[in-house]
């Protein structure tokens, strides 16, 4: 009797979405499904756009195990679409990243490409925030993805960052997880380094590999077999990248006869692929035909393992490797059926296809890159470093898009009383302190909708948009008190007061009929008036609001009345 699924609730979705992604990228495809049958009914009544995306994202994976690429397509697609609701954050980072790796595994690499260059630029923008689990996971799937891609240097560039933030974090199973991936990425572009004949460079990165696996063992950490089995294999790969070739044989043959008896079909094709190449080398080193016949049967083994686990591009790699093996030996036949398959699977058109994707990678990433410098520049020049409230500039650039007439606009200057004194009698620093106060406090107690900027030194600009002259009398009054009311003994002996001129350039329809319409000074003229009657009410006491039609209510000069 088969016992039926167990039901997940919504709240442990996250902690399944773990488990899920850690499954996701075993051998034994078992683990995964048995994980997602459990936790759909959870995923489905989970309406937030964030679970919505990642029902449809591991939707795509399973239809990839289960050999369904139309289903894949289709879901792959509906989760695009409910990202679109989802902010960007490190979370949104790592479910982009994960699609870009289903992706690559279903051999879309234009579709990988674009997920990944939008993971990539999440993962280094400001919406990243500070080190999580997701942040360092979505960069370990992108180094996957990107190593799928023959990206290689991108790849450890990733997994290099992805093992940073885990190490800053305290998950000790996340950090050897990280560091295992950075020490392969390493071993993986240093054989194709070796390869190209960049023999200095390839040693120095297989140095990184070994030095990352051996850190990796001294964690206090215990891995599964198969992520043992991996770290083993990983460091023989540097080994023989950095031409120590007869100290690799030895503990990559023990490793092989472990994987061969208890590994997955994946790891035993990866293996045997390592082996193989190690064997070529000592082939061709002493001259030995024995080693490359070894080495041919280890590749075959090896390319089926890869055709049957879904990992196309190491399935290539084999079927290029045998047809050059066979080529060493002198069988120019078997050479050609081998380069024939390999060609093909892949083609000119996929090796160009690859640096047209690296280079879009890079340009799409400096482009955004480009963007985000010019928008802070436009920040800078348009925002107060003290207060964080608009400049002038920017205050005459909003007020200069606000039409006078259609409705009523009221314009108020804000200016701190004796504000000479409290730089004077405190310390510049103090003063700074009191501005950013002031403008919180201007800002707190304005209406929704209105603006606060700072326009000179300590005066500042509040633009009440459809305010009448009652209705910005009203609102001043209470930014002038809140501001008189505010508990200052921390920064300076006394209290802070400010005074307020208020001008409103009413609508058209709203003037009386014997009176003309006002003559278009625009908001200049408005702001001339406003200044002018802060002037005012300087001179009558401060601390209190003037306007045309006079001072507000309640701006005696004293502290307002307590509220009931």
């Amino acid at each position: 009797m088969t016992p039926s699924p167990v039901r997940v609730a919504s709240s442990d979705l996250a902690a399944v979405l773990w488990r899920l992604l850690d499954a996701s990228s075993r051998d034994d495809s078992t683990a995964f499904l048995c994980l997602l049958d459990d936790a759909d009914g959870a995923f489905a009544e989970a309406t937030d756009a964030r679970w919505t995306a990642w029902r449809h994202a591991l939707a795509a994976q399973r239809a990839l195990f289960e050999s369904d690429p139309d289903l894949a397509v289709e879901s792959v697609a509906a989760a695009r679409e409910a990202l679109l609701a989802c902010p960007p954050s490190a979370d949104t980072a790592l479910t982009l990243a994960y699609l870009a790796h289903v992706e690559v595994t279903a051999d879309h690499f234009d579709a990988a490409m674009l997920f990944a260059v939008d993971a990539s630029l999440l993962t280094e923008g400001p919406n990243a925030g500070e080190p999580t689990r997701a942040l360092h996971q979505a960069h370990r799937w992108l180094s996957l993805t990107l190593s799928g891609l023959d990206l290689e240097e991108l790849a450890v560039s990733h997994a290099v960052r992805g093992h940073r933030i885990a190490a800053a974090l305290p998950d000790l199973g996340d950090q050897w997880q990280l560091l295992q991936l950075s020490a392969q990425q390493h071993a993986e572009l240093a054989q194709t380094l070796r390869r190209r004949g960049d023999s200095e460079r390839a040693r120095a990165l297989a140095a990184v590999a070994i030095a990352q696996a051996t850190e990796a063992r001294e964690m206090a950490w215990e891995p599964d077999p198969a992520a043992a089995d991996l770290l083993d294999v990983v460091q023989a790969w540097a080994m023989n990248s950095s031409d120590d070739l007869d100290s690799a044989m030895g503990p990559l043959r023990r490793v092989r006869r472990r994987v061969q008896e208890h590994g997955g079909l994946w790891l035993r094709g990866y293996t045997d692929l390592v082996l193989a190449r190690l064997l070529v080398r000592v082939a061709q080193r002493d001259e030995d035909a024995e080693y490359g016949e070894e080495a041919i049967g280890l590749l075959v083994d090896a390319a089926g393992a890869f055709v049957a686990s879904g990992d196309r591009r190491r399935y290539r790699q084999c079927l290029l490797e045998l047809g050059q093996s066979t080529a060493d030996l002198g069988r120019p036949a078997e050479a050609l059926h081998w380069l024939e398959a390999y060609r093909a699977d892949t083609g000119r058109a996929h090796a160009r296809g690859r640096e047209m994707w690296a280079e879009m990678f890079i340009r799409r990433s400096r482009l955004r890159e480009a963007e985000r410098q010019a928008a802070l520049l436009r920040r800078h020049a348009l925002e107060d470093p003290l207060t964080g409230l608009g400049n002038r500039r920017s205050a005459e650039r909003r007020l200069g898009t606000m039409p006078l007439g259609e409705e009523p606009l009221s314009l108020a200057v804000v200016d701190v009383d004796r504000f000479k004194k409290v730089n004077d009698e405190a310390s510049h620093t103090h003063g700074d302190a009191v501005l950013r106060r002031v403008a919180d406090l201007l800002r707190e107690h304005s209406r929704t909708g209105d603006e606060v900027y700072r326009w000179a030194g300590d005066e500042f600009l509040v633009v009440l948009p459809t305010a009448t002259e009652a209705q910005a009398l009203v609102v001043m009054e209470r930014l002038r008190a809140a501001v008189a009311e505010a508990d200052w003994s921390d920064l300076v002996p006394g209290p802070v007061t400010v005074s307020i001129g208020v001008a409103t350039a009413p609508a058209v329809e709203e003037q009386p009929p014997a009176e003309p319409p006002r003559p278009g000074g625009g908001w200049r003229a408005l702001f001339d008036t406003a200044d002018l009657h802060l002037f005012s009410a300087k001179r009558s006491g401060r601390n209190r609001v003037r306007a045309p039609g006079g001072e507000a209510a309640a701006g005696s000069g004293g502290p307002s009345p307590a509220p009931a």
